[in-house]
């Protein structure tokens, strides 16, 4: 399936560039000229990746960046005109997960598209759990793991779901802070451990021989692709 990737941008020609870019590659672009239109695209659902402008007419791309990590984990190219080391720095520490600075090349724009869908999304084919090890409603806010309706708090909900959505793929502390707490600021790394710790405790309550979740060290964790 072709990914879907969202453009955040409100010049017309640098959205037409990346479009165009994209097309070629294989992509299937849609453009949002603000960040208003463009939360409205990623409810709808169906997008990979998303191209960000900082510069937007509505508001700031670092703010909207804020506001699609409290629901969503999909990654997250800045786009932007500065190329100040702090702009970098923040852009990254709040959930970004590459950076490009005008003007680029179309070329390398769609190469580290192509290069962080590979380190973001899950690889299908070796993904070993049985269709029904996961089941998600969001609608109730619960999670089944192998039938068992899981206890869950609403940060553990919001923290294993952005697991499920992708399985293989390594979040940061801060990734998972900017995209579970509605105040990121104000909490702390082993705030997230203890997070953790608690759903593992109840994943194994379930399954015994079983840890799902896997710990990087000095970096985050991640949802196992395989059941070992």
């Amino acid at each position: 399936m072709q990914a879907k990737i969202l453009i955040v941008e409100d010049e017309p020609a640098i959205a037409d560039t990346i479009q165009y870019a994209l097309e070629t590659e294989g992509f299937v672009p849609v453009a949002a000229p603000t960040a208003q239109e463009a939360l409205e695209l990623i409810d709808a659902d169906g997008i990979d990746l998303i191209i960000l402008d900082i510069g937007l007419p509505d508001i700031n791309g670092f703010e909207l960046c804020k506001q699609i990590r409290q629901k969503n984990p999909l990654p997250i190219i800045f786009l932007t005109a500065r190329n100040e080391e702090i702009d970098r720095v923040v852009g990254l520490e709040i959930g970004g997960d590459d950076y490009v600075v005008k003007p680029f090349s179309p070329r390398e724009l769609t190469a580290r598209v192509k290069a962080v869908l590979r380190r973001t999304q899950p690889s299908h084919h070796a993904t070993a759990y049985p269709p029904a090890a996961w089941t998600v409603d969001a609608t109730r806010r619960r999670i089944s793991y192998f039938g068992t309706i899981l206890e869950l708090s609403r940060t553990e909900f919001k923290l294993l779901q952005a697991f499920i959505r992708g399985p293989g793929q390594v979040f940061t502390r801060d990734q998972l802070m900017a995209s579970v707490w509605d105040e990121p600021e104000a909490s702390m790394d082993r705030t997230v451990d203890a997070h953790i710790k608690n759903l593992r405790a109840k994943l194994k309550a379930v399954k015994p021989d079983l840890d799902p979740i896997v710990t990087h060290r000095g970096t985050g964790y991640a949802l196992k692709e395989k059941l070992e």
